[in-house]
């Protein structure tokens, strides 16, 4: 059973299917809910948004590790312009950072993180949501 979930993962990430039966949450930023995909293996995590043509306004994406670490995300085969929002256990946003379509360029933590919330890009821009901003729900300690 494990090496056919594998396998169909990978055959996703070769083939431009995105995946869609990942777990949700509702994350809270002020009075805007986000309903967050969560993706927390390994696999998960390294197909993350890819091939999505679209995703609606109000969702995102928590990428959940095992362990606080600088995290790193590129955007190659991620076909929206995203942004990334790297956050600390209690949910304090440690940094923003805006991705372009389908680069290989590098977008880091500046310091050891657990998560990382990626939405539209522009979304917490219009919504003044800056670094040193809490975001709470199930995921985050108090």
């Amino acid at each position: 059973m494990l090496l056919t979930c594998s396998l169909a993962s990978l055959n996703a990430f070769g083939q431009g299917v995105p995946q869609t039966q990942l777990p949700r949450i509702t994350l809270n930023a002020g009075m805007h809910l986000i309903q967050a995909q969560v993706a927390q293996d390994f696999e998960q995590r390294q197909i993350g948004l890819m091939w999505r043509k679209e995703m609606p306004q109000n969702e995102g994406m928590l990428f959940i590790f095992e362990q606080a670490a600088v995290q790193c995300f590129w955007m190659r085969n991620t076909l929206l312009p995203l942004t990334a929002a790297f956050v600390a256990d209690d949910g304090t946003i440690v940094n923003l950072a805006d991705m372009k379509p389908q680069s290989d360029e590098s977008h880091c933590s500046k310091k050891p993180v657990r998560f990382v919330l990626e939405m539209n890009q522009g979304w917490f821009a219009k919504r003044n949501i800056q670094a040193g901003y809490k975001l709470s729900g199930p995921s985050f300690s108090k």
